[in-house]
């Protein structure tokens, strides 16, 4: 399967590619150019060169004349030498060697060496007649090729009248040359680009709308054809793979939400008829003693507590109340087992008032404190105390039930957070509720799970904290 990325880096390399083999051709064309000059203006040295070095031959040849001294001896020879040697370089310089110009340009310097080397020879041996004819004769070669060379760079320039005219239309062409090949870079990166992208947004449109259809409800659209051979196809693939699963899973959601809210209410109906006739055998029997022992207003205030315990557990326990109304029921059962259990049992409250507006499942906190009562406190001949603390902290609502109870081990702790058993918490209880119904009511409540934390060892006692969303005002 090939990926965007690889088609990227291969676009990039073909165009890297073409840059380059303009960079070289150009570099090419222009190395000629300099190459051409280079020659030219080196063949117009060289010739300047023979013609100095030809007058300043026959200088020395002249001055050997008159002062045939050894330092004299030496210059001309030093001068021949480098005449010889630019001779040498001309055959290998200049192209049209074997024009009879250049033939007759040779042949004239050669002469002009000889001659002033036999007029060295004749002044050597004293023979004044000849070394006079021979210099005469050098001063003319001289002469001949001072015009000659003048007659060869005439010739030269000519030809290099032709190679600057060509010169003036290369770089007319490569002016051209560089608008035209500007034009096509941007043309073709311009195609390359809108066909690119539409290979991908085009794509990607389809992607668009089906989320858009999907997120709209509708789950049996057209499936999404995508034939790039790329990473978008498997986009598209994956896509129409996931709205048939999201399709098949809403309809089992729907069967399911179905099945749960007809077991829901069947089991909320069981446990509102859930009151433990043990809890109220007690709470009366409590009342018919205070009733005969004392007067009317404690009594009075028992049968309310009672009362306002009651109505509160009989109501739906899937609505939510604020939080104060859950604190009001705790403080009635606080109350009544007050007067039960006399000072075997202490009662603490520390709540902030801010917090009591939001939210909470009806009966969340009293099955707490009870299930502290029970597990905690009622089996310790000493008896104990239950506190409950509600406070504020990092935009959360925390309520705390503690106790100085018998406490339990982590093993009864993970079970109970992780329901992984079904426990029959309502024996025993006022309401029939036990911790683990308040667990899952407040998970399926807020959708988060770990809304409860505990806290125990044997012996030291329990904590168990409820994390409620302040900001959200127990609203999901």
């Amino acid at each position: 399967m090939k990926t965007i990325r690889g088609k990227l880096l291969v676009y990039f390399f073909v165009f890297i590619f073409l840059f380059q083999i303009t960079a070289i051709s150009i570099f090419v064309s222009s190395n000629e150019l300099t190459n051409t000059y280079n020659d030219s203006f080196q063949r117009f040295l060289l010739l300047n060169k023979i013609s100095q070095n030809a007058s300043e031959l026959y200088t020395a040849t002249k001055s050997f004349v008159n002062d045939s001294n050894t330092g004299n001896s030496g210059d001309y020879f030093e001068i021949k030498a480098n005449l010889e040697d630019n001779l040498n370089r001309l055959s290998e310089t200049f192209y049209y060697i074997e024009t009879i110009e250049m033939k007759n340009y040779i042949n004239l310097i050669e002469t002009f060496i000889h001659e002033t080397g036999l007029t060295i020879g004749f002044v050597l041996r004293d023979d004044t007649e000849q070394y006079m004819n021979h210099l005469e004769e050098a001063g003319n070669a001289s002469d001949y090729i001072s015009e000659s060379t003048l007659e060869i760079i005439r010739l030269e320039l000519t030809a290099y009248q032709s190679f600057y005219d060509d010169l003036q239309l290369r770089n007319n062409n490569f002016i051209l040359f560089i608008v035209f090949l500007f034009l096509t870079t941007i043309l073709l990166a311009v195609f390359f680009a809108i066909w690119f992208s539409k290979g991908i947004t085009r794509p990607l449109e389809k992607l668009s709308a089906a989320a858009e259809e999907v997120a709209s409800g509708e789950l049996q659209g057209e499936p999404i054809h995508i034939r790039t051979n790329d990473e978008l196809r498997l986009l598209g693939d994956t896509f129409n793979q996931m709205r048939a699963k999201i399709h098949d899973l809403f309809e089992e959601v729907q069967d399911q939400s179905e099945l749960d809210r007809l077991v829901k209410e069947m089991e909320l109906k069981h446990l509102q008829n859930q009151v433990n006739p043990h809890f109220l055998f007690n709470t009366l029997n409590t009342i018919s003693k205070m009733a005969y022992m004392e007067e009317a207003k404690s009594t009075s205030g028992l049968i309310d507590s009672a009362s306002a315990l009651l109505r509160h557990s009989l109501g739906e326990i899937d609505h939510r109340v604020p939080l104060k109304d859950e604190v009001k029921v705790v403080q009635d059962y606080f109350h009544i087992q007050k007067i039960r259990f006399s000072e075997r049992v202490t009662f603490h409250l520390e709540i902030d008032e801010r917090c009591l507006d939001i939210e909470v499942p009806q009966l969340t906190l009293q099955p707490l404190v009870e299930n502290a009562f029970i597990h905690g406190i009622e089996g310790k001949e000493e008896g104990g105390t239950i506190s409950l603390v509600i406070y504020q902290k990092h935009g959360n609502v925390i309520v705390e039930v503690r106790d100085d109870g018998v406490g339990m081990g982590q093993s009864k702790m993970d079970q109970i957070i992780s329901l992984t058993r079904q426990q029959q918490e309502g024996v025993g209880h006022s309401t029939g509720i036990g911790l683990t119904n308040v667990i899952r009511r407040l998970e399926l409540v807020f959708r988060e799970n770990h809304r409860i934390e505990m806290d125990s060892e044997p012996g030291k006692g329990t904590v168990i904290r409820i994390i409620l969303p302040y900001d959200k005002e127990g609203r999901e």
